[in-house]
């Protein structure tokens, strides 16, 4: 595929993909990619999506607490954020961010906490903010609504919030990113939502290496981790750009050129 291809969300840095860089990194030249959004997550995976981004030009670095890594966060994280932040000049996000109430032992007031502070940083700087929701969709929208967001907006990353709550979202702002683990057929009700996100707002992400595709459908395969659960190949995005394209009824080019423009309206 010659067309524009983004990739909205994943972590590229993640030590499970780097066994496996070479034939990663000669998978996404072929497609060829054109932007990969590599979200961090922590204060210790912080240096290696910079060094991602310092050695890979299409390598689009973000920057965040992750809420399932609240509970373990240095004293300095805050002060970290902004050094790797100001040290990545224009081009960086905030992200992976977010609120978790499916993650055991989780600690809502605290996940809050940091949420709130990284998103009136990405608001002052007016920087592209990814944020991951699991079970916590009454509380997000109404903390998107009463703080302050990106003027350029915000993404929420392999939504499966409530169709109902879609336009709410995006009245504030939000982009969605479709995930191609929503083409398991088990997760028809989620592809139902993504036929009805309006289309400027739509963006495709792998979040590899998880959120892996349907096995016996997806072009790129990788070895399962020592867990035995499955890897997503990050050269998938092509192929969830066709499959969305499918679910929407619209030919690839016009797919990819609307997720073309969204992406950059977001990240610049």
């Amino acid at each position: 595929m010659s067309l524009p291809l983004h990739d909205a969300h994943n972590h590229l840095h993640d030590a499970r993909l780097v066994p496996h860089a070479p034939s990663i990194l000669a998978g996404l030249a072929a497609l060829p990619l054109t932007t990969s959004v590599v979200d961090g997550t922590c204060p210790q995976d912080w240096p290696a999506v910079e060094a991602l981004a310092a050695a890979h030009p299409w390598v689009y670095p973000s920057y965040g607490l992750h809420p399932w890594h609240v509970n373990t966060r240095p004293a300095d994280w805050r002060e970290r954020l902004l050094d790797h932040l100001d040290r990545a000049g224009p081009r960086v996000g905030i992200g992976e961010i977010g609120l978790d109430k499916w993650v055991p032992g989780h600690d809502l007031p605290v996940q809050i906490e940091a949420f709130v502070w990284q998103l009136r940083l990405a608001a002052a700087r007016d920087l592209p903010v990814s944020i991951h929701c699991l079970q916590a969709w009454g509380t997000l929208a109404e903390i998107l609504e009463r703080e302050p967001v990106p003027a350029r907006g915000f993404l929420l990353h392999a939504y499966g919030g409530p169709r109902e709550m879609v336009r709410r979202f995006v009245e504030r702002g939000a982009y969605f990113s479709f995930s191609g683990y929503f083409l398991k057929p088990e997760k028809q009700a989620r592809r139902e939502v993504f036929r009805e996100i309006p289309l400027d707002r739509l963006l495709v992400e792998t979040d590899a290496p998880d959120m892996a595709p349907p096995a016996d459908a997806a072009p790129w395969h990788l070895p399962d981790g020592q867990d035995g659960r499955p890897i997503n190949h990050p050269a998938n995005i092509a192929w969830i750009h066709e499959r969305l394209a499918d679910l929407r009824g619209l030919p690839v080019a016009e797919l990819v050129s609307n997720v073309d423009a969204a992406f950059r309206r977001l990240f610049g």
